[in-house]
């Protein structure tokens, strides 16, 4: 997605500002320029961008700042807090109710994997406790009904169509008729994929809308829409009352910025994205954690370090099975001086607690200069020597993240038993060890371990 590329875009744009020794009008204009540029190319709306510029300048009105303010941790809020804003409306969307009956109804463009995704949202809720049932009201596309049958059979979840009904208010009010009587409580209408310049097929989606009236409107997008999609999002939104949107095929290459421009166009925020073609590759979208971890894959920060040695220590002695991965193997963890080892973390983190903002969030080496090695050393009851060690080992770790940021973390154990080293999952015990362990962690332990490098996306 856009903020896959954005990401490193972003951090570099902050990284060059909180390494200039005075933030001034300047400064700030650069940053935003260079992150404006990025969102350009990654096909956001020219007016998002122009309007993310002036409220971040309304923010951060450099004249106002009271001497003593952290001004790049201010631009930093800034630039977050209004990525935030283009991802999330503030306005949160019907949420479904297990045992109350309530009827969804899928928009989309034809091509942005609508019917698929109608399965895969149905099955999420099945495994929620659900009773969900899929009605395929795409009367206009040859196969649609096939496609629905197949997927909704194989996910063992009730649906419901017709071959020779060409109206597809009838089915769909059928449809959900009949799944009302069988007490479903999630009933989900899959309609005919259109573009905007389609007005027949707008009507018949308003009457659709009409007929059955949906609890929620969900637009499906695919990623890879690019500049088009706040045209096209805005005439589903005129048509029908779009309350939430799936961003689909999110696994590609495309820039996506028209994920941004869709949410813009219906004031809807996203819920779901779809990572692969797998029925249950499809995951909650939950804003402000995926731009923490978008925004943090451009670069490593002494920040970043301190949070993966608490995600060590939080790990006790599982810590000591990633010893063999690279980047915590000899210097840092030698196999049989784990507590050794543990203690030269807690260290390097009582150290890093006496740093300030900008130090650690700066990329900048030049940054540590002799005066501020002394000042970190006093403030942490350690000898100048343990920080110069500490500033080498974080050296060291940026190096390797370098190397390492791309990795995918694989969610079910086959694929990840492919990513470890062969010693390394024959000192876990194997499949049947790595099993365990992958429960015992949970996943997004197994995230934050590589630095929120990302899923199996």
């Amino acid at each position: 997605m856009v903020l896959a590329q954005l990401g490193g875009s972003i951090s570099r744009a902050l990284a060059q500002m909180s390494n200039a020794t005075v933030i001034d009008e300047k400064v700030l204009n650069d940053c935003l320029n260079e992150i404006s540029r990025a969102l350009l190319q990654s096909d956001v709306q020219f007016k998002m961008v122009r309007d993310m510029q002036t409220n971040i300048k309304r923010i951060v009105n450099l004249e106002a700042l009271a001497a003593g303010t952290n001004k790049r941790r201010i631009m930093q809020q800034a630039v977050f807090t209004e990525l935030c804003n283009m991802l999330d409306p503030g306005k949160p969307s019907f949420t479904p109710k297990k045992g109350k009956p309530s009827v969804v109804m899928f928009v989309g463009l034809q091509g942005s994997g609508k019917t698929t995704t109608c399965t895969k949202y149905a099955y999420y809720h099945q495994r929620k406790g659900f009773k969900p049932a899929l009605v395929c009201a795409d009367t206009f596309r040859a196969g649609a009904f096939d496609q629905l049958k197949q997927n909704a059979t194989k996910a063992k979840i009730p649906f419901y169509g017709s071959y020779m009904e060409s109206d597809p208010v009838k089915i769909a009010v059928e449809g959900v008729e009949r799944f009302k009587k069988e007490n479903c409580d999630l009933i989900i209408v899959d309609t005919s994929g259109r573009h905007k310049q389609e007005a027949a097929l707008f009507e018949e989606m308003r009457q659709v809308s009409e007929a059955t009236k949906p609890d929620l409107v969900i637009f499906v997008m695919d990623s890879s829409i690019g500049q088009a999609a706040f045209d096209q999002a805005q005439a589903f939104k005129q048509s029908v009352s779009v309350g939430a949107v799936i961003i689909t095929k999110m696994d590609g290459h495309a820039k996506g910025g028209g994920a941004l421009s869709a949410v813009a166009a219906t004031k809807s925020p996203v819920i779901f994205i779809g990572t692969g073609e797998h029925i249950d590759e499809f995951e909650v979208f939950d804003v402000k954690p995926f731009l923490l971890q978008k925004l943090s894959e451009g670069s490593f920060t002494l920040r970043l370090m301190y949070e993966q040695f608490q995600n060590i220590l939080k790990m006790g002695p599982i810590g000591q099975v990633f010893s063999m991965l690279p980047g915590f193997s000899s210097e840092l963890m030698p196999k049989g001086h784990e507590k050794e080892s543990q203690a030269k973390i807690k260290r390097y983190m009582t150290m890093m607690d006496s740093m300030t903002d900008a130090e650690l969030d700066s990329t900048n080496p030049k940054l540590m200069t002799e005066s501020r090695i002394i000042r970190i050393a006093r403030g942490s009851g350690r000898p100048v020597r343990d920080v110069m060690d500490m500033l080498e080992e974080y050296k060291r770790l940026a190096k390797i993240w370098g190397k390492m940021k791309g990795l995918k973390i694989p969610k079910n154990v086959q694929h990840m038993s492919k990513v470890l080293p062969p010693q390394m999952l024959k000192q876990i015990g194997g499949m049947g060890g790595l099993q365990s362990l992958m429960k015992q962690m949970g996943s997004k332990e197994m995230s934050g371990m590589f630095g929120g490098m990302g899923g199996d996306r």
